[in-house]
């Protein structure tokens, strides 16, 4: 039987050198690479079409460098695009933060180990949320780095533009220390928090009422700021045009080898005609100044997603809306995001998102140690 979560595990799979996370163990996402191992991007197609690396990305090497050891390689989302973490040819992995509940994506099995107890480490990617979500959904802290921070040499990629490189744990200070690791030295700065209550505001009552008791606990000045309803189908159409462009010739003739959600949004992706992929990096640009306008040097403190993890197999139509409507203002502004994770008064788990300027990924990881 297909395990949901590993694709590939060892006992460990790579052993790590000495350093700072001796000690640490980590679960790659499929769509690293990892050296004597083929890439599988969530979909057995590529994987059986890949060839095998013959060097770690340069984000594992440096972890197995800093004494880290690779327990093995998880399976995410079909080529990243979806927050579900429901892979329909390998499985759903596990949400042991809320059993019966989507895990989340696309970094879903990365989540499912740390959360499990299997490894201390998932090493994902973020474009749209793939980190942040599941974290929110499996009572994780997670990293989206700041848009260039963390190399991507070795990673497959979904929109270039979009996507980063990100991890999670179970506690603040490991976030912290595999970021010593993988990020560039920075001036850690204070940073006001501020609560956007318009932000705040789309999530689902009981989520909405958890972030505004942390950002009052948090002293987090409350502001009324509206962000652009725009945002999200600028952020969605940057998508679409990065992501055909990636991987539209490999898919040519392949498109029934992927599963009906992740088809549908490669289908409407080719439809795009060339001036409309255009106008996306156009208008991709103006709402990237606007969300940074937005931020300033201030730390924004909102929902992580709009709501506790979706029961599997319920209708997700609404509830990707309004996650990407909060989650897209890190993508397009190319910005550090950590979601704190929280639980609503029924026990679910959700996450509180602190939003900062770009480069303060650090500043970011020290205040979430100090928070919790």
């Amino acid at each position: 039987m297909t395990d949901p979560t590993w694709r590939v595990r060892g006992t460990p799979l790579v052993r790590g050198g000495a350093g700072p996370l001796d000690g640490e163990t980590v679960a790659v996402k499929d769509f690293y690479a990892v050296a004597g191992q083929r890439i599988g991007a969530g979909n057995p197609t590529w994987l059986e079409n890949a060839l095998v690396e013959d060097r770690h990305a340069d984000a594992v090497q440096r972890l197995l460098d800093a004494g880290a050891d690779v327990t093995g390689i998880v399976h995410g989302d079909e080529l990243a695009w979806s927050l579900a973490g429901a892979n329909p040819h390998y499985g759903t992995p596990p949400n042991p933060a809320a059993p019966g509940r989507l895990p989340g994506g696309s970094s879903s099995g990365s989540a499912t180990a740390v959360a499990l107890g299997e490894v201390s480490i998932g090493l994902g990617t973020d474009t749209g949320g793939s980190v942040r979500l599941p974290a929110a959904y499996q009572g994780l802290y997670g990293i989206r780095t700041s848009h260039g921070a963390v190399s991507k040499v070795g990673v497959v990629p979904l929109a270039p533009s979009l996507d980063v490189v990100g991890w999670l744990t179970r506690d603040a200070a490991l976030l912290a220390a595999v970021g010593d690791v993988l990020l560039p030295p920075s001036s850690r700065s204070p940073l006001q928090l501020v609560s956007l209550t318009a932000l705040t505001a789309l999530a689902d009552p009981d989520v909405a009422a958890v972030v505004q008791e942390h950002a009052r606990r948090w002293g987090a000045a409350r502001e009324e700021s509206r962000p652009d309803p725009g945002w999200v189908d600028a952020y969605r159409n940057l998508l679409s045009a990065e992501a055909w462009q990636e991987h539209g010739t490999w898919l040519t003739g392949r498109m029934a080898a992927l599963g009906p959600d992740v088809r549908g949004r490669f289908e409407a992706a080719s439809l795009m005609t060339p001036d409309e992929r255009a106008q996306a990096h156009v208008n991709a640009e103006t709402s990237r100044t606007q969300v940074r306008s937005l931020v300033g040097d201030r730390v924004l403190v909102f929902p992580a997603t709009g709501s506790v993890p979706p029961l599997i197999g319920s209708d997700l139509t609404a509830s990707r809306h309004t996650t990407l409507s909060l989650t897209c203002l890190a993508g397009l502004g190319g910005l550090p995001a950590v979601t704190v994770p929280a639980r609503t008064p029924e026990g679910l788990p959700c996450g509180v998102c602190l939003l900062g300027p770009p480069g303060s990924d650090r500043d970011l990881l020290a205040l979430a140690c100090s928070l919790a």
